[in-house]
């Protein structure tokens, strides 16, 4: 059956500008997010994943731009749109929880308060039903009643994401892109958190971006997973199939980067991330690549579907064999 694309983003491109020239954070990315499912965005720090979404919800403020490119939503362009439109699917339709919640929260008003506040701003919702609406909110994730009558830094670290995550949900949106949800928690608050936008997705239907570079995260919830790098996309499969047979390089060094139980001995990956800058020509990767070929260093490689639905950049499968 075929499934719905709930976003649709097409070759976008956002820039910072810099005294030595633009920064090119993301540099023509393109891919489809399915109505109901869970999306993992992976990479490295720097990769680009964070100035997605913030240039999907249009947050991007200056030196940053946005160059070129297309966000659909729901068959509309979020790019394109004025701002009455977009605040009309702010939180009730497209929602947002932010990287490090304290500093998402005014310090100086009650949880109550705040989440009434983006409520009434973006409904025509009354104080009693905005009201109403914040505890369901703070109900769904777990939050006792009383943490509404707080401040944020009565909470603590995990509990300040979890009613950043209740903030998000409480108008019941369609989207929620998390950009890294679990930062700085401990593994006990890191589980809780998973386990809750799992649950939301599964009660309500809600489709869920999750940006995060702890590969572990999306093991744990996503169904489908692109690998990032250098501002470019480089591989797309199940989670299944990121883990257990991954296909472009880079992706293979991400893994071997993770600890394991039964062998300890990790590898990182050669040499550093380039500048956005002055990314590398042809493939991004090729300077850290053990398999890199002539071709990588000239040619960029085009983002191939396979027959098991995958998709790859990588000249290592540039005739559809296997590598």
């Amino acid at each position: 059956m075929e499934r719905s694309v709930i976003l649709a983003v097409r070759d976008l491109r956002v820039y910072f500008r810099t005294i030595f020239g633009d920064a090119k954070s993301v540099d023509g990315i393109s891919f489809d997010v399915y109505e109901g499912e869970i999306m993992g965005l992976a990479g490295e720090s720097g990769c680009g994943k964070s100035t997605f979404v913030e240039a999907a919800l249009r947050l991007i403020k200056p030196p940053g731009y946005i160059e070129s490119g297309q966000v659909f939503f729901k068959g509309s362009d979020l790019l394109s749109l004025k701002y009455w439109q977009l605040k009309k699917i702010r939180w009730k339709e497209l929602s947002y929880i932010p990287q490090g919640s304290m500093n998402a929260l005014n310090p100086v008003l009650k949880i109550e308060e705040q989440m009434m506040d983006g409520i009434m701003a973006h409904s025509d919702l009354r104080a009693r039903q905005a009201r109403k609406a914040a505890a369901d909110g703070l109900g769904a994730v777990g939050m006792p009643t009383e943490v509404a009558r707080m401040y944020p830094h009565e909470l603590s670290g995990g509990m300040r994401q979890r009613v950043s995550i209740g903030m998000s949900t409480s108008m019941k949106p369609s989207l929620i892109m998390a950009d890294e949800p679990t930062t700085g928690l401990d593994v006990i608050m890191v589980r809780l958190n998973l386990q809750t936008l799992a649950d939301l997705r599964d009660e309500h239907g809600i489709t869920i971006i999750l940006v995060s570079h702890d590969l572990a995260c999306h093991a744990e919830i996503c169904d489908r997973i692109w690998i990032m790098y250098a501002g470019k996309l480089m591989e797309m499969g199940t989670a299944e199939q990121i883990f257990h047979d991954p296909l472009h390089p880079y992706t293979r060094g991400l893994l071997d980067a993770v600890p394991s139980l039964e062998d300890k001995s990790t590898k990182s990956i050669a040499g550093l991330a380039p500048t956005p800058l002055n990314w590398p020509s042809g493939c991004r990767f090729h300077p850290r690549c053990a398999k890199r070929m002539d071709i990588c260093s000239e040619v960029e490689p085009v983002m191939q579907m396979r027959e098991d639905g995958r998709q790859v950049a990588c000249h290592l499968y540039g005739n559809g064999g296997d590598a």
